[in-house]
């Protein structure tokens, strides 16, 4: 798959560096450690990342569950073949180490033309809190393949993956991420993905469990109108303890407009409930100079269920031409809505019961969006946990 000759002539005169997302390289040196001041680590609370950072050697003790649809394969190849074959290169330096110390890439193969409705499940459990473990991970979906792809994590691990997405010209893709750790994991994730010519791509990174989760999430075109939706769910709890020390889950994302008449539409929302618990959203838009004709909005909203906890919230927009059809952000903090809880105790609901079917109503429709049968049960059970659970905190 290459860029059309007009497109490439465009980004070549132009050279753009966006400040609101590090340049990409395959060379770790280009990738310092973070000290916390960077704009993009000062959210991330360093400490808690247990020596990722660092570039210790992997231990490797990730178990692989999968469920593929006849005609799709999962061959293991070196990190050199897989830059041969489309990786994209990392712009930090967690993924930039997950590519040179994973020791291999994983490649999950859609043949061309390929089309189901079957999934393609794929779940990694850990069962070490201590263990480190490099993952790098290239997606690549032939031309006017159909598919849909559901990443889960499980269990226990100190998990940094670099995860290269490859959809090639008139391709549809649906893709599901899904972080439900025990509740001493740390993992950092990049997903890159690269949308081909009048394709389109479906992209729901969904966070509950762990310690801290950061997904950065980038999206560049490869021709012209393709499209990208990305979707995000998460759900942040305290710690009921003394420390204070809730989860802290953090999205970033970045759209990236390299080709004209592409589009992106960015949906998260998250909740978060108790003692110390942070959520992070960061959502970046850099429309170029070629791109023009093109179409963007992302936003953010957020339901603080209790006191003691933080959520933070940035979009940006980052516009080189006026050639377009239309570009905004929207984002949101609040707590219940007194209107909503209102009608229900009107109607003989009892408050607690009121609160937990406001909830599951601002996230549902979200689920639906997401469009994948196999998890939307999953998805609704997992919200109902979250709601469950005691967390200390004076309920607002």
């Amino acid at each position: 798959m290459t860029l059309t000759d007009s497109v490439r002539d465009a980004l070549e005169v132009e050279h753009v560096e966006s400040h609101l997302n590090p340049p990409a390289s395959y060379d770790l040196a280009d990738h310092p450690v973070p000290t916390g001041r960077e704009e993009t680590w000062r959210f991330t609370p360093l400490k808690r990342l247990r020596g990722i950072l660092d570039g210790e050697a992997s231990d490797d003790c990730l178990t692989w569950t999968t469920s593929l649809p006849e005609g799709v394969t999962m061959p293991v190849i070196s990190s050199s073949e897989a830059r041969e074959q489309g990786a994209l290169p990392p712009n930090e330096r967690p993924a930039a180490l997950a590519m040179e110390l994973s020791g291999g890439c994983q490649v999950i193969d859609v043949p061309a033309e390929f089309s189901s409705d079957e999934p393609i499940l794929v779940e990694l459990h850990g069962d070490d809190a201590e263990a480190l473990v490099w993952g790098e991970l290239l997606v690549k979906v032939g031309r006017h393949a159909r598919a849909t792809l559901v990443l889960t994590h499980t269990g226990s691990s100190r998990y940094s993956a670099a995860t290269s997405v490859v959809v090639e010209d008139g391709a549809e893709l649906t893709m599901v991420t899904i972080q439900d750790w025990d509740d001493d994991a740390v993992h950092l994730g990049r997903d890159s993905i690269r949308v081909g010519r009048d394709a389109s791509v479906k992209h729901a990174a969904l966070s509950f469990g762990g310690d801290l989760v950061r997904i950065h999430t980038n999206v560049e075109y490869a021709g012209p109108g393709g499209s990208a939706e990305l979707l995000g769910l998460y759900f942040a709890d305290g710690d009921e303890g003394a420390s204070g020390k809730g989860q802290h889950i953090e999205h970033r994302l970045f759209a990236d407009h390299t080709a004209p008449r592409t589009r992106s539409h960015v949906s998260y929302k998250g909740a978060l409930q108790g003692q110390g618990a942070h959520t992070v959203w960061v959502g970046n838009v850099l429309i170029r100079k070629a791109a023009e004709g093109i179409e963007t909005f992302e936003e953010n909203r957020n339901l603080v269920l209790t006191d003691g906890c933080q959520a933070d919230s940035i979009p940006n927009l980052e516009i080189e031409t006026g050639e377009i059809e239309g570009a905004g952000h929207a984002s949101a903090i609040g707590r219940f809505d007194d209107e909503q809880l209102f009608y229900l105790r009107s109607r003989g609901i009892d408050e607690k019961e009121a609160r937990r079917l406001v909830v599951h109503g601002f996230f549902n429709d979200l689920i639906r969006k997401i469009g994948v049968p196999a998890i939307e049960d999953k998805l609704v059970a997992t919200v109902e946990a979250e709601l469950s659970k005691n967390v200390s905190g004076k309920v607002i």
